[in-house]
């Protein structure tokens, strides 16, 4: 692969990496969010398979294989499992409205750009120059958590979260050791299958996974 066609591929996934944390932000439907997560999944496994063709290094590969079955397949149908169990396909009543949401979002991913500027000019090259795509992704999971009611609405931004943290960590260092991605993915199907247990249980005591009723439950 030439260095000019695997810079155009890289670009592409990164984009389609960053726009999908942005719809999240947009579409307020629950079924619509855990699909831009699985599209998300797609395009951090094309990054890591990507590195992979480019730099020879097949344990790369099978971590973009891992990825892809781990991230747009088994989470996403997890978190299908809890919406059926559950009844609620909508974020009714975030804290912050789409449009507001949007321009943080946007807000967010320009200070990604610029903290992360003094690291891509230390070492130049097209995967450290998309750092901030997933530094920008970091931040807007992490939005999306603190801003989110419903228990699966926040599910979404953690794992947003994680795959920014994943992204960050393959573009700066040309990827993880195999055993590393591997710990830190089941690490998070556990935190999802825990979660989705919790969620189905929630529901059926309370009648809704909302934070702040909840919340008003306890006070």
């Amino acid at each position: 692969m030439s260095t000019s066609v695997y810079t155009q591929l890289l670009d592409l996934a990164c984009g389609v990496f960053l726009l999908a944390a942005v719809l999240v932000l947009w579409r307020r439907e629950l079924t619509a969010s855990v699909r831009l997560f699985a599209l998300q999944g797609l395009a951090l496994a094309a990054i890591a398979g990507l590195l992979g063709v480019h730099e020879h290094r097949f344990e790369l590969l099978a971590v973009a294989a891992g990825i892809g079955a781990l991230r747009a397949g088994v989470l996403p149908c997890l978190m299908r499992r809890v919406l059926a169990a559950g009844g609620e396909t909508r974020e009714t009543e975030p804290l912050v409205n789409v449009a507001a949401s949007l321009l943080t979002a946007a807000a967010l991913t320009l200070l990604a750009y610029a903290a992360s500027r003094p690291l891509v000019q230390l070492a130049p090259s097209p995967a450290t120059r998309a750092l901030p795509v997933g530094l920008a992704v970091i931040l807007i999971g992490f939005f999306t958590l603190v801003t989110r009611r419903r228990a699966l609405a926040q599910v979404v931004g953690f794992l947003l979260l994680d795959n920014g943290i994943t992204a960050v960590a393959f573009l700066a260092t040309s990827g993880v050791p195999l055993i590393v991605e591997l710990g830190v993915s089941f690490d998070v199907l556990l935190a999802v299958l825990v979660l989705q247990i919790l969620t189905t249980r929630m529901h059926a005591a309370f009648g809704g996974t909302d934070i702040d009723d909840l919340r008003e439950l306890h006070d």
